[in-house]
């Protein structure tokens, strides 16, 4: 099964991903709604490790290009798009959001659930484009 791997297509769908996402993470949490998640008791740390946010979208870059085109084998640039979304995104919302919900203090859970929820949308959206994008079907050339 792993013998089909595109290496380029892994780091360009890894680099992507990680160009996209974690700009994304970083304003989301950390400028635009910095507040309120303070307000919400999700940052526990005076300092976040920037690094360990980094090397997780790095490491989901790399999983998702790897995944990617078994997921969605034969399917038309959206259709992958929006299965990678529903699937990996479904995924990561239950072990991050839901999870976060259960094991933590987070007040009040409405905000918490609509906030990562829309993050996530746009994060998993965003990033199903760009792979669907990377491992779009190119036209075969014939040479004589």
């Amino acid at each position: 099964m792993l013998n089909n791997l595109q290496p380029m297509k892994i780091v360009c769908g890894t680099v992507g991903y990680l160009v996209i996402t974690f700009p994304l993470a970083y304003i989301w949490h950390l400028v635009a709604f910095e507040q309120t998640y303070a307000n919400l008791g999700y940052f526990t740390r005076e300092e976040p490790i920037i690094a360990f946010g980094f090397g997780a979208i790095l490491l989901q870059g790399i999983l998702l290009s790897v995944i990617y085109p078994y997921l969605c084998r034969g399917k038309s640039l959206v259709s992958g798009a929006f299965t990678l979304a529903m699937v990996m995104g479904g995924y990561h919302w239950t072990a991050h959001v839901l999870a976060e919900a259960a094991k933590h203090s987070i007040a009040p859970l409405p905000v918490w659930f609509a906030l990562e929820s829309l993050y996530l949308a746009i994060q998993f959206i965003l990033g199903g484009f760009l792979l669907a994008f990377v491992y779009r079907s190119t036209p075969t050339t014939v040479t004589e």
